[in-house]
């Protein structure tokens, strides 16, 4: 089983977008059996909370569903737990490099390192943004989830 946990800022809009995206994809493909997929904030200002109802508007939109998910903040269980910890943006990428036990640093990665084609390094946070910043992030979202699982096929899956 291949276990991936993505990370943003607060848990409420990029990484259960990423979760969401990335679940929706492997189900497409027949592997859910195959993947254990979470994700997690940095920080803990919306712990508990639903996804960001912009969020849940655009991953709705393209046959997803976020609304069972809750936020919650990275543990230094996760980094151990998890195959691979997934971060939006530097900032959160820092935090993470940060907060990981040594020992388990080639766990964490940057996520638009799966878009190699994107020109963009990061998934920007549209929480203060409008819908199509939503839409916008979630482009960015498939594309990575899309190299993602080609890379963890490509590694034996």
């Amino acid at each position: 089983m291949v276990k991936v946990l993505f990370v943003c800022s607060g848990n409420i809009c990029r990484s259960p977008m990423a979760e969401g995206a990335f679940r929706q994809l492997v189900s497409n493909e027949g592997l859910e059996e195959s993947f254990e997929i979470d994700s997690a904030g940095i920080g803990s200002w919306h712990l508990g909370e639903a996804p960001d109802r912009r969020a849940q508007i655009v991953v709705r939109a393209r046959g997803g569903d976020l609304s069972e998910l809750r936020a919650r903040r990275v543990t230094l269980e996760d980094f151990s737990h998890f195959d691979h910890v997934l971060a939006m943006d530097e900032e959160n990428y820092e935090a993470l490099t940060r907060l990981c036990p040594p020992g388990e640093e080639h766990r964490v990665a940057r996520f638009m390192d799966y878009a190699p084609e994107s020109n963009h390094r990061e998934v920007p946070d549209p929480y203060y943004g409008h819908l199509r910043d939503f839409e916008t992030a979630l482009d960015l979202i498939e594309a990575a989830s899309r190299g993602l699982l080609a890379d963890i096929r490509a590694n034996g899956l």
